[in-house]
């Protein structure tokens, strides 16, 4: 049982019943802080989100500095080419899970539940919405890639299978290249699921018009 992540949360307070929740995951170096701001743009006063801050280790793309990261990155060659220790993708798997099953222990049934991530965050929530065993509401994978693809056909949840999947990426993006979120995207497009994918000129950032689409996004998925 991994042991729960500190987490910033906004919306209904632990002892309500939310209508639904987003659990929300930063990029590398990042905080839980980081997308609170947004809440109030998206129109789900009575949604949870739930921000959780990302264990602090080495990460050795940036010199072995010790920062909040969901896993190492040991190069970044390409999306073939990133390497990342899969022990450590498996151990924030486990803790994203157990934020999920706090919220339905919480009163929130899964299928009431959005994975969400940006950059390394959204990778970790494809990751996980990907593999979880029960419904999920949506997965939302923002200037993000595919880990492992090759994993997937053995780890796929059939109760997943046909969850919605929101995709958002920056064109101009340096960082996580668009071609590598397309990646991730195309490999849904094949699949009997709804999957949109939204991109603006823009570099490894998020955008007005990009909130715009993820709270009608996140609505059409909440909305009671």
């Amino acid at each position: 049982m991994s042991e729960l992540l500190s987490c910033v949360e906004v919306g209904p307070s632990p002892e309500e019943v939310a209508e639904g929740s987003v659990i929300w995951l930063h990029g590398l170096g990042a905080s839980g802080h980081d997308f609170e701001p947004v809440v109030p743009h998206l129109g789900l006063p009575k949604t949870r989100f739930i921000f959780p801050h990302a264990p602090q280790r080495p990460v050795t793309i940036n010199m072995g500095m010790v920062m909040p990261a969901w896993y190492d990155i040991l190069s970044m060659a390409g999306s073939d080419g990133i390497r990342e220790p899969i022990e450590h993708v498996r151990s924030s798997q486990a803790q994203v899970e157990a934020l999920i099953r706090r919220e339905c222990d919480r009163g929130t049934p899964p299928e009431r539940i959005v994975v969400a991530g940006f950059s390394q965050g959204g990778a970790i929530a494809n990751w996980v919405g990907l593999r979880y065993p029960d419904r999920l509401a949506g997965i939302m994978v923002l200037s993000a890639y595919e880990l492992f693809p090759d994993t997937l056909a053995e780890e796929a949840s059939p109760a997943n299978a046909k969850t919605p999947m929101l995709f958002c990426h920056g064109s101009l993006d340096p960082m996580v290249k668009m071609a590598w979120g397309r990646e991730g995207y195309e490999r849904r497009v094949g699949e009997d699921r709804l999957v949109a994918w939204h991109d603006w000129p823009m570099g490894h950032q998020v955008c007005l018009e990009e909130i715009e689409v993820i709270g009608a996004w996140l609505r059409e998925r909440l909305s009671a």
